[in-house]
């Protein structure tokens, strides 16, 4: 295993684990706002998996599923490296909404620019330092307030194919080979 990974040029050697701030385009009142990243580097080598949540602020239950993932005993097992996203869309999260403070949905703005938006610019950097390094990723929504969801589990899968397969080992009631829409973060990581 290659000792050659990082994040926004934070070295991560294998075997360990270190914590990354993305530094994000500022608010409005110049405060600095950063996206953490917690990146678990097994001793040997395996696949990259990205694990997110909150890409809408308001759907809130991945953050906690996340935070309990790092602290699982069985990371002490791991072959590759996983990044640990909690929360993208720290700004909707901090303000309890779905949404950026320009109401833009993020989940609407992949690939996003360095230079649009504040909503494509929070979805660059998370593309281009997060799912780029990525062989697999796994992003977690949640009903929120006035929506509802069943348990399940949505991808753009060849039947009987490795998506598919990965995608029913967790057991969910509900898999789903579903349309990409333009503009989601899965439409953009399945182009990379």
């Amino acid at each position: 295993m290659s000792g050659s990974f990082s994040i926004d040029d934070t070295a991560i050697a294998p075997g360990s684990r270190q914590t990354v701030e993305l530094n994000l385009p500022l608010l409005y009142t110049h405060t600095p706002v950063v996206m953490t990243a917690q990146v678990i580097r097994g001793r040997r080598p395996g696949p990259t998996l990205f694990v997110s949540a909150a890409v809408h602020g308001d759907e809130i239950n991945g953050v906690e599923i996340i935070r309990r993932l790092i602290r699982s005993p069985a990371l002490k097992h791991l072959r590759g490296t996983l990044i640990a996203v909690p929360v993208v869309n720290v700004y909707g999260f901090v303000r309890q909404s779905r949404y950026l403070p320009d109401r833009r949905d993020l989940n609407r703005c992949f690939p996003g620019s360095e230079t649009g938006s504040l909503a494509a610019r929070l979805a660059n950097t998370f593309l281009e330092e997060i799912v780029a390094k990525a062989d697999y990723g796994i992003d977690l929504h949640t009903g929120a307030v006035h929506r509802e969801n069943l348990p399940q589990i949505r991808g753009s899968f060849d039947p009987g194919g490795e998506v598919e397969r990965l995608a029913k080992a967790f057991g969910s009631p509900v898999v789903l080979n579903a349309d990409l829409r333009d503009g989601s973060l899965r439409s953009a990581a399945l182009e990379r």
